[in-house]
C-alpha cells in the first residue's frame, strides 16, 4: 500500500482511504453491515489506515457502522475522520450536542480528522459567528479531536477566502481529471499546496461517472491498457499529485476494494503517455457537450425562475457520460419543477447578456424534450 507523508501533521496515511457512505445495502434499503465488515476487514488488512464517515451518511447509521467494525483493531493503528453537519447547526450548543454524540455513536474517545461539512461561503461565515472554529480549537486542544479541516462544495473565489481565513490541518476537496475548473479545481489545488495545507480527495471517479464512460472514451484507455479499470485511470491521476494525501472511494462492493488496492499496492506514476491518453479522454468528453454553457450566471435571475445554468448543466453532463440513472435522478427529482426550461416565455433576456451567445431559449426548448424522455 502506498503511503504519503503529511509533513504538517507529521504522519502517514494510506493513499486509498475508504469512504464509508456507499456501503452495500440490504433490498430494504439498511445497510448489510455483514457485507460492509467484510469490506473493511479487506481493506484493512491490505494497508488502509484513513476511514471516512460523516454524520448524515446511511441516515445516521454511517458513523456507528464504522465505529463497531474498526474496534476490533488497535485504536492507533488507523485514522478515523467524520464531519460536523454545518447545516444543521444552528447555535453553538448545536455544534457540542452533535459532536458528543459522534463520539457515542463512533464509539471512540476521540476523532482523528474532524471537518466542517459541505462548507460554502455563506455557511463558513455563520459557522464563524456562532464561534464554532473557537469550539473546535479547544476540542484540539483537550485531545478530543486532533486534526481539524473543512470539507468544500462551491466556487475558487470561496474557497480562497475559506482556506485563507486560518491555518488548517487540512483539508477535503472534489478533484479528478474531468472537474478541474469546478468548484476548488486546480486553483484550489494550487493555493493548497502553497499554503502547505494537506489535501484529502473526494469524488475521484465523480460520482462512478469516470468508472462508466462511453465505449467511445473507455476504447482509449482500452488500446494502452486492457486489464485496466476506467476507474484505476481516474484514481492514478489524481495520485499523481504529491500534495494530495488520501484518495477517498466509496468502496460498496469487493470488486471495487480489490480494484483500489490493486492501484495503490504499489502506486505506479502515471507516464507522459498515459497523461496524454487521459487528456484525449477529457477531450473527448468535452467535445459530447451540447452547448458551450459556462456556468458563469450572468444570465441569472431569470425572470420567471428558470435556473438557467443548473438546466444546461444537467443536459451537458447527460451528453458527454449518458449516464441515464444519474440524469434522470436529477432532472425528475433533483431539479425543482418551477426551475425548469419548459417555464421559459422566451423574452430574450438571458441571450442579451450571455458571454458565449448561445442561443438560450431555442436550447432551452431542446433540452426539455431530451431530458424528459431520459428514464
Amino acid at each position: 500500500m502506498e503511503y504519503r507523508e503529511l509533513e504538517k501533521l507529521g504522519i502517514k496515511t494510506s493513499l486509498l482511504g475508504f469512504g464509508c457512505m456507499r456501503f452495500p445495502k440490504h433490498r430494504n434499503g439498511k445497510v448489510n453491515e455483514e457485507k460492509a465488515e467484510e469490506l473493511l476487514d479487506i481493506a484493512y488488512k491490505s494497508g488502509v489506515n484513513y476511514y471516512d464517515t460523516a454524520y448524515i451518511y446511511h441516515d445516521g447509521e454511517s458513523e456507528r457502522i464504522t465505529g463497531h467494525i474498526l474496534n476490533k483493531y488497535s485504536r492507533s493503528s488507523y485514522y478515523l475522520a467524520t464531519k460536523l453537519p454545518v447545516w444543521l447547526v444552528q447555535t453553538l450548543e448545536d455544534a457540542k450536542r452533535i459532536f458528543e454524540d459522534q463520539l457515542r455513536r463512533l464509539d471512540k474517545d476521540y476523532i482523528d480528522f474532524y471537518l466542517l461539512h459541505a462548507l460554502n461561503k455563506n455557511e463558513f461565515d455563520r459557522i464563524v459567528k456562532l464561534g464554532v472554529l473557537e469550539y473546535c480549537d479547544e476540542l484540539k486542544a483537550a485531545g478530543k479531536i486532533k486534526y481539524f479541516g473543512f470539507s468544500f462544495h462551491d466556487e475558487f473565489p470561496s474557497f480562497s477566502h475559506i482556506i485563507q481565513y486560518r491555518d488548517w490541518d487540512f483539508c477535503q476537496i472534489q478533484y479528478n481529471y474531468m472537474d478541474r475548473n469546478i468548484q476548488a479545481g486546480d486553483k484550489g489545488y494550487e493555493l493548497a499546496t502553497q499554503l502547505g495545507v494537506p489535501l484529502i480527495i473526494m469524488e475521484p471517479v465523480k460520482g462512478g461517472t469516470l468508472a462508466k464512460l462511453p465505449k467511445g472514451a473507455v476504447k482509449y484507455f482500452s488500446e494502452m491498457k486492457p486489464d485496466q479499470s476506467s476507474a484505476s485511470w481516474a484514481m492514478r491521476w489524481v495520485a499523481a499529485h504529491p500534495n494530495v494525501k488520501v484518495i477517498l472511494s466509496g468502496m460498496s462492493n469487493l470488486e471495487q476494494v480489490k480494484d483500489n488496492i490493486e492501484n495503490f499496492s504499489p502506486y505506479i506514476t502515471l507516464d507522459n503517455e498515459e497523461m496524454k491518453v487521459i487528456n484525449n479522454v477529457g477531450e473527448y468528453l468535452l467535445k459530447r457537450v451540447k452547448n458551450g454553457c459556462s456556468g458563469c450566471s450572468y444570465c441569472m435571475p431569470c425572470p420567471v425562475g428558470v435556473d438557467i445554468p443548473r438546466n444546461f448543466r444537467i443536459w451537458n453532463d447527460y451528453g458527454m457520460y449518458r449516464n441515464k440513472g444519474e440524469t434522470g435522478w436529477l432532472w425528475n427529482q433533483d431539479l425543482n419543477e418551477k426551475a425548469k426550461a419548459k417555464n421559459c416565455i422566451e423574452c430574450g433576456k438571458c441571450e442579451k447578456v450571455c458571454p458565449q451567445q448561445i442561443s438560450i431559449r431555442s436550447d432551452l426548448k431542446k433540452l426539455q424534450s431530451e431530458l424528459d424522455a431520459v428514464k
